[in-house]
């Protein structure tokens, strides 16, 4: 988006009020981040309505930016003195004045219920209706308004007392007394308050007559989306059309913004003809209205971005209890950098006792660029955060230093604070989970620290159940925490609450040990970012638990697992080795590994048929970065791709580039702590050491006693030998004739696999030798196979008998159903992502176990024969094609289907729990995810708001229109193209349920689940019906 900064709005930037960094953390946190991350990464979108200033989200002639402007006023305006204390003011009252005679219209529920997502503990209605002056009045290219936070918000509603348009100017002089402003602020308050926007015939009639105006609104000047000073201008030289200065007011008496600016006789109104005093009346009198508070009310200062800000910091114990992580991200602001760059960030913690005991890695961890962040006036970049740091020692603070491009490093410390972290208690993320309003904490307390109370505080909202209270009633409960099992030098404790209601997500969770002031606790964390089952610790043998304090903790190797029970009672699974079910770490880019460093995330070749490495390959589950550096013993570079492929080469192709290193976000198959790259991005690791010089020269081996090889093969899904199978890390083509002695054939694949049998399938045909590329894993001077071909061997003098085995008579289908699941057709993966990527499994997979393995989802995919894939959204990039592309029999049950290479048979169902997205809805196709325009709708052909928004509704109301598409769960827009700036946007983001139907899914802020006409087409299995 683009957002209009005339008037030199710029000069009355936050950056002119001299102060010192806000220290962390703060009680304006929240607030900071919602205010200034406007757009891209981690954006808050909280500017998802009045961005652009034209946005006329609520519906045609509504511009959403004048409403939040006004909604402001009508929220302070009721404010009272009457000889005492002031009360009122901007205290949120506006929540429960929706039905008052002041505030007739729908802009004012529209704009409290888009603002409800937002409410928090650290986040009240006040605050975020003054934040809504900022985003309004910036939106439109006015100044900056500077906001305060600390407002206190009522809990019934004020009294009646919001100017009315029939007023007298008398009136009108003692109203805005009361509310604190003089005659003249007056003036400018009401014409700065009406520079947008406009007044609306269905609640104004005798000031716009009806059907009298476009989209029923009357325009209070010639530039309704757009903060400038024409309001005054096209009044004073006489050729204004604001229908509250001439037309029918006039008649009615309701031409207030006559009565107001000629209050003075003018004097007020002309001297903000200039746009830089307009501008800055402007700034100043918004400023003031939006700090009209209840006395006792304190407010703090103007909320200024910090220059550096560390957000969503937090500690976990890792699987053994004997390190933790922290991780998090580092916020800085470049701003004012120039030409220069933030390269990277050093994080230099010191240890529980604030020493330099930081075990083997040291105690500083650099960051590299993530992504980066626009507010209407700032910028900024992200830096992620991993460091492992030993528990014996813990740690108790750490500061900054961002090293920029030039060369040039600036520390920070927090203002001579540091910024201090405790590890008395943590929250246990993984452990935790969240499901169907049930709610299950898992915390980790320091074991010197056990004989204090531990509870969970949860701040949670529950809808009113009136449509005219649109904000949620925010709940406070404390839970005591149960002790349970000790993990090494933490102990865990479990609770538990249930009925948490609809509203489950927006759940804010603090961990609590001790009281008052010694209390330590690990605050405000999302339940939105917990999963919907709690993982399994693998915790350390009882005999390694101790304090911090001993002097000599015991040691040991072995470790137990603990599970976390849906009662929340951990217990002890087993006592050996570690279990297969460890617990999921927070993954991380590893920065060296063995005798190899990371070079950082790059893009495959972009020259068709080449790899960026060249040289050896592997394919298979269980990948971990420490088996691909194996797998390329002797290469100069190797690197990790989609979570499951591994490369090796001397050389990285010319056409691989260099991106940032978030692109690399596909955990490791076989490690979930580290990152394997992703679709068509590299893990990229170079050496740091010598070579070894190969003692022999790669060849192609023409005999390996007593077998001789007789080709390269193809691999077939259902295996081209079935007799058997020996994968092995060290596999050599000896190896594998070893294994396979008393079979006719053997063949290596993948470089590490072994395959054997009596008979070749008749469907595997000999293909060119170049085909078997890869370099065996335990002889690099043979060639074991590759990717999908064999190398073939067959016994020098085999036993008299058919070599080739039939193909098989059993021919799959397409099953139409798996109840309750509906066949979608044959679908290709997603580009560069998964089509489906909530959950997977493989193995001997057939249709009916991939159904109950997603039976919480409403998708499901087969693919490859034997993988199945589980989702809510189907990817914008995965596209329907030929069903005969669809061909690989089921692992698990020949007679069907189960999709096949980069294809997946899709099943969707409408009967499970939770919003989805449906692939057809009447005569439309899921299209995909889609950003609004730039300046303009996306879908511009015509719109509808309904509270009882359903994608068949949307279909209906868009018929004959090539594209349909809903957006904040509550409306719909139609058109034939796309505005300029609409882009593609991932699936995942348009996630807000449609509020006629909570098992649909329509679009988000500023996202449009978009549908595209498929004229003629027959419904199928899983259609939903048009609505009449």
């Amino acid at each position: 988006m683009r957002w209009n900064t005339h008037f030199l709005s710029a000069m009355l930037s936050l950056n002119t009020l001299a102060r010192a960094d806000p220290t962390w953390p703060s009680q304006i946190d929240e607030l900071e981040e919602i205010m200034y991350q406007v757009q891209g990464y981690r954006s808050r979108q909280f500017g998802g309505t009045v961005i652009p200033c034209s946005s006329e989200a609520s519906g045609p002639g509504r511009h959403n930016a004048a409403e939040w402007l006004r909604a402001a006023f009508h929220d302070m305006a009721t404010t009272t003195v009457a000889g005492g204390p002031r009360n009122g003011g901007m205290d949120g009252s506006l929540q429960y004045e929706i039905t008052s005679s002041d505030n007739i219209g729908p802009a004012f529920n529209t704009t409290l219920t888009f603002m409800a997502d937002y409410y928090t503990s650290k986040s009240g209605v006040a605050d975020l209706l003054a934040l809504g002056v900022y985003y309004a009045v910036r939106s439109c290219g006015g100044p900056v308004v500077p906001i305060a936070s600390g407002r206190v918000d009522a809990k019934v509603a004020g009294p009646i007392g919001v100017p009315l348009p029939q007023n007298s100017a008398f009136t009108f002089q003692q109203q805005f007394a009361r509310m604190g402003f003089s005659q003249t602020e007056m003036i400018q308050v009401v014409a700065c308050g009406h520079t947008i926007g406009g007044v609306h015939e269905t609640e104004f009639p005798q000031i716009v007559p009806v059907g009298s105006t476009k989209d029923g609104e009357g325009p209070m000047d010639s530039t309704v989306d757009k903060f400038d000073n024409r309001i005054v201008t096209e009044y004073v030289s006489g050729n204004t059309t604001n229908p509250m200065v001439v037309g029918p007011s006039i008649k009615a008496t309701r031409n207030s913004d006559f009565k107001v600016f000629n209050s003075d006789r003018n004097a007020t109104i002309a001297a903000m003809t200039d746009p830089e005093t307009f501008t800055s009346v402007c700034a100043t009198v918004l400023q003031k209205m939006i700090e009209v508070v209840p006395d006792g009310v304190v407010l703090t200062d103007p909320i200024r971005p910090y220059a550096v800000k560390p957000v969503d910091m937090q500690l976990v114990l890792n699987s053994g209890a004997s390190t933790m992580q922290l991780s998090g991200l580092i916020r800085v602001r470049t701003t004012d950098f120039g030409t220069d760059t933030a390269k990277s960030v050093s994080l230099t913690y010191k240890d529980r006792s604030g020493g330099d005991n930081c075990g083997t890695v040291g105690c500083t961890y650099t960051a590299n660029l993530l992504g980066a962040t626009q507010g209407f006036d700032d910028t900024f970049v992200w830096f992620p955060i991993s460091v492992q740091i030993p528990t014996a020692s813990g740690i108790s603070s750490f500061t900054l230093t961002v090293n920029m491009a030039s060369g040039i490093s600036k520390a920070y410390d927090n203002n001579g604070n540091l910024y201090l972290i405790q590890d008395a208690i943590l929250m246990q993320k993984p452990q935790s989970c969240l499901l169907e309003g049930k709610l299950n904490v898992v915390a980790a307390v320091r074991n010197d620290l056990d004989s204090q109370p531990v509870n969970m505080q949860l701040s949670y909202k529950t809808p009113v159940g009136d449509p005219n209270r649109p904000v949620p009633t925010l709940n406070d409960v404390t839970v005591n925490m149960t002790k349970g099992d000790c993990v090494g030098l933490y102990t865990f404790y479990t609770g538990t609450y249930e009925g948490l209601g609809e509203l489950d997500y927006a759940t804010k969770i603090d961990v609590v040990t001790g009281t008052g002031v010694l209390a330590s606790r690990d605050a405000f964390k999302a339940a939105s970012g917990l999963g919907a089952t709690c993982a399994t610790f693998n915790a350390p043998p009882p005999s390694i638990c101790s304090s911090p304090d001993d002097p000599d903790p015991p040691e040991g190797s072995s470790s137990t697992s603990v599970t976390v029970s849906p009662t929340l009672t951990p217990t002890l699974t087993s006592s050996g080795t570690l279990t297969s079910t460890a617990a999921v770490e927070t993954p991380f880019h590893r920065q060296t590994l063995g005798n190899f460093t990371l070079v950082g995330c790059n893009t495959e070749a972009t020259v068709a048929g080449v790899r960026a490495l060249s040289g050896a390959s592997y394919v298979y589950d269980g990948m971990t970065l420490e088996s691909c550096m194996t797998n390329c013993t002797g290469y100069f570079y190797w690197g990790t791709e989609y979570g499951r492929e591994c490369y090796c080469g001397n050389t990285v192709h010319a056409s691989s580039t260099n991106v940032t290193l978030d692109e690399c976000n596909i955990v490791c198959s076989g490690d979930e702590t580290e990152y394997c790259g992703a679709g068509d991005r590299l893990e990229l690791y170079v050496t740091t050491g010598p070579i070894a010089t190969p003692t022999g020269t790669l060849a192609v081996k023409p005999t390996v006693t007593p077998y001789l090889r007789i080709g390269c093969y193809e691999e077939l899904p259902s295996r081209a030998l079935t007799g058997g199978a020996f994968p092995s890390e060290s596999m050599t083509l000896e190896l594998c004739a070893s294994n396979c002695a008393g079979f006719t054939y053997f063949a290596t694949e993948f470089g590490r696999e072994c395959y054997c049998g009596q008979f070749i399938d008749s469907r595997s045909n000999v293909t060119n030798d170049a085909d078997c590329n890869m370099v065996c894993a335990g002889d690099e001077t043979e060639y074991c196979g590759g990717s999908d071909r064999l190398e073939m061997y067959r016994l020098i003098n085999p036993p008299t008998s058919t070599t080739m085995i039939p193909t098989p008579t059993i021919t799959p289908t397409h099953k139409p159903t798996v109840p309750p699941y509906a066949f979608q057709g044959c679908w290709t993966e997603g580009d560069g992502v998964r089509a489906l990527d909530a959950k997977s499994t493989t193995g001997n997979v057939t249709l009916e176990s991939c159904a109950d393995f997603c039976q919480d989802y409403h998708y499901f995919g087969a693919e490859y024969g034997s993988e199945c894939h589980c989702g809510n959204i189907l990817a914008a990039s995965s596209n329907q094609t030929n069903l005969t592309d669809c061909n690989t029999p089921c692992a698990g049950d020949p007679s069907e289907y189960c999709g096949a290479g980069n294809r997946l048979n899709l099943y969707y169902s409408n009967t499970t729990a939770g919003p989805s997205q449906p692939l057809v809805v009447g005569n439309y196709s899921w299209y995909g995810c889609q950003t609004e325009g730039t300046d303009v709708r996306a879908l511009p052909g015509q719109a509808l708001v309904n509270g009882n928004m359903t994608l068949g509704a949307c279909a209906t109301f868009c018929e004959g229109f090539t594209y349909f598409g809903t957006e904040y769960g509550a409306e719909c827009y139609c058109g034939d193209e796309f505005g300029e700036g609409s882009v593609v946007a991932p699936s995942g983001e348009c996630s807000m349920a449609c509020n006629g139907d909570a098992t649909q899914l329509c679009g988000a802020g500023n996202r449009l689940s978009v549908y595209e006409l498929t004229p003629d087409t027959p419904d199928e299995p899983g259609t939903l019906p048009a609505e009449d």
